[in-house]
């Protein structure tokens, strides 16, 4: 997988690296770099009480990249047991939208991540409104 800016995205090691990967995978608007954050059935909540699944999740997630505006994400709290974690991160994408108005989405997010028998971490679900 190449993504735009010629630098590969792989899932991480540390689970206090995912967020800073996944920010990274989504500036380079590439899609599959995004998606290989991901575990396989994993589950991306575009709205809440909406949780995606599937070629549902895929495109919501293509769309979300087809704004075409960076994202700030930090970490608030990483809570590790086993190979499970909870990841709570502040995020922003925030710039001048196709049709020359200004956006700007935020929120935080509520993420589980597993580590998988390669012990890199992925999403199991992808909570960006978690706290709504």
């Amino acid at each position: 997988m190449t993504p735009q800016n010629g630098q590969a995205h792989q899932p991480v090691t540390d689970p206090h690296e995912h967020t800073a990967a996944f920010g990274r995978a989504f500036n380079s608007g590439d899609l599959e770099a995004v998606l290989a954050s991901q575990a396989e059935g994993a589950v991306f909540v575009q709205e809440p009480g909406k949780p995606l699944s599937g070629d549902d999740a895929r495109q919501a997630v293509k769309d979300f990249l087809a704004l075409g505006l960076p994202m700030r994400i930090e970490d608030r709290h990483v809570y590790v047991s086993d190979d499970i974690a909870l990841v709570i991160a502040d995020w922003v994408v925030e710039g001048t939208a196709a049709d020359g108005s200004r956006l700007r989405l935020a929120g935080t997010s509520t993420d589980v991540i597993r580590r998988g028998p390669d012990a890199r971490w992925r999403s199991v679900i992808d909570n960006p409104n978690g706290t709504a």
